[in-house]
């Protein structure tokens, strides 16, 4: 795995003080327990195109993803790549029903993530159940996304596709109607998600801002200027 040794594997993570943890899955315990997880986490920086996870690796450790932006991907035979999600604080990687990573994870911006061995977090939730429980509920979320895509990658035309990953990127990321929202992946990593080439999805980002769905205020971000309407769009 790439990290940068100075902040990693030795230094501790400060829960109390982590904005994602509402999200995460340390989340589920009370706070006067919120150390218990920091004591066997581990913090892990990495920059803009390293990987954290490899898939077929064996799966000792998973992570919360604290800040930046991961894509998870996994690789065909013939080297082609399917992005199967874009992970956000809070979110967690790594969770395996074997003994090996089933996905890869890399950074779409430079990244922080606590690391938990794999062992030592099952002796957690064995002692707190709280944390198997939101485990529980955070694996259905995954179940659900994949059911979710499987329907946009096989039953909706290009536009549906891309309203449908804006919309449900704004929910993610608790962003409204007018608000600016982060869109730092790249035109490539977009397309490799919705299964489409890189011209089709400039177009349809073309054909949406022109019917004023959405507006593009540079590359790297987006504003719904139309939540209904692009609602429409995405066939929902």
């Amino acid at each position: 795995m790439d990290c940068q040794p100075a902040n990693c594997c030795g230094a501790r993570v400060d829960c109390a003080g982590c904005e994602a943890r509402p999200l995460a899955l340390c989340g589920a315990l009370k706070a006067a327990d919120v150390q218990v997880m920091g004591s066997i986490a581990y913090p892990r920086k990495l920059d803009a195109g390293k990987q954290l996870i490899h898939e077929g690796d064996p799966a000792d450790d998973v992570f919360t993803l604290t800040d930046g932006m991961l894509k998870l991907y996994k690789l065909m035979p013939d080297g082609r790549r399917q992005i199967t999600g874009f992970m956000i604080p809070g979110d967690f990687i790594g969770l395996a029903y074997g003994q090996s990573y089933v996905y890869s994870a890399e950074a779409v911006t430079p990244s922080t993530a606590c690391r938990f061995r794999r062992s030592a977090l099952l002796d957690k939730m064995a002692e707190y159940p709280e944390l198997e429980h939101r485990l529980l509920s955070l694996a259905s979320n995954e179940l659900a996304a994949a059911q979710a895509q499987m329907l946009l990658l096989g039953r909706k035309s290009a536009r549906e596709r891309l309203a449908s990953f804006l919309l449900g990127l704004a929910s993610r990321r608790g962003v409204g109607e007018g608000d600016a929202m982060p869109l730092p992946m790249s035109r490539s990593d977009i397309a490799d998600f919705l299964g489409l080439t890189i011209e089709t999805v400039s177009r349809a980002f073309t054909v949406m801002r022109k019917e004023r769905l959405i507006s593009l205020p540079d590359k790297h971000s987006v504003i719904i200027d139309d939540h209904d309407a692009l609602r429409d769009a995405a066939g929902d």
